[in-house]
Formats: structure tokens, sequence, C-alpha cells
């Protein structure tokens, strides 16, 4: 069973923040948007072994064969996005499904840049549509 998480500061009406736009408010927001960023290197490596059910060496693994570089901590410690923690669960199910640790990093940097390709894709269509509906 989860603990109880605790209430964040001006999400309960017994502890609002009497002084709207103070320090503790601005704090709060860069928190926020940290935590929002898919690319924010919330997570140890333990953290991040412990999520997706998998040994460190697992992660080291997916460092070496380049599937991703993570963060280093000032201290030097690994940490990893949730974007990256995407990109080690999709490594492990291929993994789970006896595919080389190699291959199946080499597969999800393909499936990356083949999605980006359409990304910029649909873009430019976008742009030529927006084009033709000027002329």
């Amino acid at each position: 069973m989860r603990a109880p998480q605790p209430v964040r500061p001006g999400t309960d009406p017994a502890h609002r923040d009497p002084h709207p736009g103070s320090a503790q408010n601005d704090l709060d927001t860069g928190l926020d948007d940290k935590l929002d960023d898919e690319d924010y290197p919330a997570y140890s490596m333990g953290r991040a072994a412990e999520l997706l059910g998998v040994t460190p060496g697992f992660l080291r693994g997916l460092d070496a064969a380049k599937l991703f570089v993570p963060q280093r901590s000032a201290g030097g410690h690994r940490r990893y996005s949730r974007y990256q923690l995407r990109l080690a669960q999709r490594a492990r199910d291929l993994v789970d499904q006896g595919t080389a640790l190699e291959a199946a990093c080499r597969i999800i940097i393909l499936e990356d840049q083949l999605a980006e390709a359409q990304r910029i894709n649909a873009h430019l269509r976008q742009r030529i549509d927006q084009d033709a509906e000027r002329d």
C-alpha cells in the first residue's frame, strides 16, 4: 500500500499561502516547471531501477550502448529524466522478448528518429497547407 503523500502548499485551503507572489510561491512554480519537464533529471539510478524493475547494471548498460547519456549530479551520480525512463522501459520490454541489448537500443534509436522525422514532416505539411490557403 502506498503511503499518503504530503499536501503541497496552496492545494489545501487550510494551508493557503496568505502572501500570494511570495518567494515560496515562486519556488513552487519553479519546482512544478522542473517536475513537468520530461527532460529534467529527477531520478537517481537507484530510484530509476526500482521504478523500472531492473538492476542499476541494466541502466549502466543502456548508457554504454549509447541509448542515452544520463546527466550527472554535482557528486557525479547518474540522474535520469522521465523521457529516459520511457526509453529504458522500452529497452527492457525488447530484452524481455529476447532481443539483445545492443539490438534493442538500436531499434529504439531508429524508432525515435522515425517519430521525429514524422513530426517534422507533419509540421512541414501543415505549413504547406497554410501557404496554399493564402494563395
